[in-house]
């Protein structure tokens, strides 16, 4: 006979390796984001906290990193969602609301539509046709929208909707800052009265950002930290990845430029270094010297340090600048 101490040993021994397995199958934060999972509903890993930086982006890190980066200001908000980000569009109406990512692709916007009035099946996951509940239009012209919205799980009376964008509006290409406007016609509000929600959604070419600890001012011969938020980059969400120096290239007046490999930068290391498993986020620490390539770096001179993100929603390259001043 098998006692019960050791039964209740392999019991758990059971659960724990349920829940080991259920951590390792879990997909990195931007995959999770960019198969339209809400920011605010990625799934961590256990020993990770969920955060959301300041462009709406969601990340998985320890708990000594989310600190860290909550005191550099690169949050919106940490694991408690008791207020949404700002980074994050809503629109309230009674129990319904509109949520978009963010950051929309030149070609798809993904959002959400909460509305637990279409939630009849609660056992079950619906499937809901779109016709007449929603009109979609880029700066003012309409455009087609997906013949269905599947809801996100059962009974969450949360549904997904991938919005494709055609490639020209009106004989045009989309270009940034294009406008998407989706109306949402809600026929049974908590009145039951008719309601229309509408949310406008800017396009944006490309999910990275460039910034440095200096606010853009540093001085001749003094550290400072080039921090490139890069989603595309993190391609192991276990362990810290890195961006090659040379993909930052500096620029200064006179017809100054170097790529951040050159010695003359005495970076603190030959890569772009993760700040932490599955961060999204990479620094190096590097001093502007006096002198480069044979010309003086003067006091107010002005200077830009470009990245160029090659793997973008729009599949074009985009060039993201920090433009700085010498102190």
């Amino acid at each position: 006979m098998i006692s019960n101490k050791i039964l209740f040993s392999i019991m758990m021994i059971s659960i724990f390796s349920m829940m080991n397995f259920a951590n390792a199958s879990l997909e990195s934060p931007t995959k999770q984001f960019k198969n339209g999972i809400a920011a605010e509903s990625i799934q961590c890993n256990a020993w990770l906290e969920l955060v959301i930086r300041n462009n709406g982006m969601p990340a998985c890190v320890k708990s000594e990193t989310a600190e860290q980066m909550q005191q550099r200001g690169m949050l919106s908000s940490s694991i408690d969602f008791t207020d949404l980000q700002k980074d994050v569009i809503h629109i309230p109406a009674s129990e319904k609301e509109i949520e978009t990512i963010p950051a929309s692709s030149m070609s798809v916007v993904n959002f959400y539509i909460t509305d637990h009035d279409l939630n009849v099946a609660h056992e079950g996951v619906e499937v809901i046709p779109t016709q007449g509940l929603f009109e979609f239009t880029i700066n003012g012209i309409q455009i087609d929208g997906p013949e269905n919205m599947i809801e996100t799980g059962q009974n969450t009376g949360q549904f997904y909707i991938k919005l494709e964008l055609p490639e020209t509006i009106d004989g045009r290409a989309l270009s940034q800052d294009d406008i998407v406007l989706i109306k949402y016609m809600d026929s049974s509000d908590h009145a039951g009265e008719n309601r229309v929600l509408v949310k406008s959604v800017p396009l944006t070419k490309t999910f990275a950002n460039i910034e440095s600890s200096g606010n853009g001012s540093s001085r001749i011969g003094h550290e400072f930290a080039v921090r490139i938020y890069e989603p595309d980059a993190n391609k192991d969400s276990k362990d810290e990845d890195k961006i090659p120096l040379r993909e930052l290239e500096f620029r200064g007046e006179g017809g100054i430029r170097a790529t951040s490999d050159n010695p003359k930068f005495d970076a603190n290391s030959p890569y772009l270094i993760e700040t932490g498993p599955n961060t999204d986020t990479f620094e190096v620490v590097i001093k502007i010297p006096r002198e480069l390539n044979g010309k003086t770096i003067h006091i107010g001179d002005k200077y830009e340090i470009r990245y160029v993100d090659r793997t973008t929603p729009s599949n074009t390259d985009e060039k993201i600048i920090l433009k700085g001043k010498i102190g």
